[in-house]
């Protein structure tokens, strides 16, 4: 199969983008419904260590990841298999719901969208391959952290720590394009580097800069990349993050104290660095 694949680039590619669209859809659902799922759960261990029974006030545990299946915010309706097929059925639907009419947020398509892209670029650039398959694997998860990280400030660690665990694993079974100990000293250095910066901002001015989600990211990047792209990562995240932010801030007239989540610039300094990484490792040294 792979093989007919190869020998018809434009079958694969159709193929990639169909794949891409689909896992889209089901990040859209992730990003929605596991932060909330989450903090469902962990208010449901402290009442538990504190020894608290749940009262009538307690809500309800937010649906799965996967079940129930997908409904209207609004009415609940569930939503139609023929009204959930990525980008089509919104467009169809001119971005709403077929039974109330409540407007369905523009993100969705744009998430199926980015990661339809994504994968194809990845593949168009590596062909079917294991550390392809690696890149994907990460750029899908790196999508899902940017979208919980803008929504909440939160990188859960059911998503890194897997991450950084497959990143050096890859690099053992020679996956990836460093050996096991340029993934340890790179996972140790990502962590590091911020770690550094956030202790370093708090003595400085008493405030916390940063969460430690954003530690274990640059962590699972360091794992993936070495510690020679880390550089690439951090500036790349930082110019994009202060450029991005402060039109962010302009834009709904915010202060400079409201805070911006960094795991998104962080989720593009990787990855460029993910496709670009030795055209830019050439710029510095």
């Amino acid at each position: 199969m792979i093989e007919i694949l190869q020998a018809q680039p434009w079958l694969l590619y159709a193929g990639v983008i169909a794949l891409g669209l689909i896992v889209g859809s089901f990040l859209n659902v992730v990003i929605w419904r596991y932060p909330r799922r989450l903090m469902h759960e962990w208010k449901s261990e402290c009442r538990l260590l504190l020894e608290q029974s749940d009262d009538e006030d307690s809500p309800d545990a937010p649906p799965g990841i996967v079940w129930p299946a997908s409904h209207c915010p609004k009415c609940q309706t569930p939503i139609k298999a023929w009204d959930n097929i990525p980008v089509i059925s919104y467009l169809l639907l001119r971005g709403r719901c077929r039974q109330c009419g409540a407007a369905i947020s523009w993100r969705y398509p744009i998430i199926e969208l980015i990661t339809a892209i994504i994968t194809l670029v990845i593949v168009m650039n590596f062909g079917l391959t294991p550390y392809a398959g690696l890149l994907v694997i990460v750029s899908w998860a790196l999508i899902a952290l940017t979208g919980i990280d803008l929504d909440h400030q939160l990188l859960p660690d059911q998503i890194t720590l897997p991450l950084l665990w497959l990143a050096l694993i890859a690099s053992v079974l020679e996956w990836s394009t460093v050996t096991p100990a340029q993934a340890i000293i790179g996972a140790a250095a990502g962590y590091l580097v911020l770690w550094l910066v956030f202790h370093a901002f708090r003595l400085l001015t008493g405030k916390h800069g940063m969460g430690h989600g954003d530690f274990k990211l640059l962590a699972v990047l360091g794992a993936l990349l070495g510690w020679e792209l880390l550089p690439a990562v951090i500036l790349i995240a930082s110019a994009s993050g202060a450029v991005i932010g402060i039109i962010w801030l302009m834009i709904r007239k915010q202060g400079r104290e409201t805070p911006i989540p960094f795991g998104p610039f962080l989720a593009i300094g990787g990855w460029a660095a993910l496709l670009w990484g030795d055209y830019l490792k050439s710029l510095y040294f």
